[in-house]
């Protein structure tokens, strides 16, 4: 009985995802690493991405497992609508800068750049860190204004809904500024 209850808390540790530590309205922390776009490497800096309008920064766990390409290839799917709405899709994962040159090629469709944080530094100060896989990021969406606010974050390991959701959050931060 006892294995039973505790299998059945650890499933549910699976289940219900952790709440993200960025909460609404607190400041997103500024970094600068390596990136991929059209598979060429180039230094990403958060505050000059911001200069030109919201980002919408995504995590993701591994480059071309079958829900990260999945999810890539939906946000590359939809970058007019985000570019349509002055907003810029950035994607990071602990892969190394070589594995994401080639994934911003062929997941990514060059339409957006992926950055490598193989120390999680990045990952760790936007509580994106797999609770049951700390090796990973979670798979976690955040919109973020240009004065560095976060406007909107969501979680879900299922990576249907991260456009739909972000695109969604942008259309409402908008609506609210004019």
């Amino acid at each position: 009985m006892a294995r039973l209850v505790a299998t059945a808390a650890f499933m549910l540790t699976l289940a219900v995802p952790a709440r993200a530590a960025l909460d609404i309205g607190e400041r997103a922390p500024d970094f600068k690493a390596q990136a991929a776009l059209a598979g060429k490497v180039y230094d990403f800096s958060m505050a000059d991405a911001l200069k030109k309008g919201p980002v919408v920064l995504y995590f993701f766990q591994a480059a071309y497992s079958v829900g990260c390409s999945l999810e890539a290839h939906n946000f590359a799917e939809a970058s007019d609508e985000f570019a349509a709405l002055g907003a810029s899709v950035v994607g990071v994962s602990a892969d190394d800068i070589d594995t994401l040159s080639k994934f911003s090629v062929q997941a990514c469709q060059n339409r957006f750049p992926v950055v490598s944080d193989e120390s999680e530094m990045v990952i760790k100060s936007y509580d994106a860190v797999m609770q049951t896989r700390p090796d990973y990021a979670n798979r976690i969406s955040y919109v973020i204004a240009p004065d560095g606010s976060i406007v909107f974050h969501y979680m879900n390991l299922n990576p249907a809904k991260h456009v739909e959701k972000t695109l969604g959050a942008l259309r409402e931060w908008a609506a609210k500024k004019k």
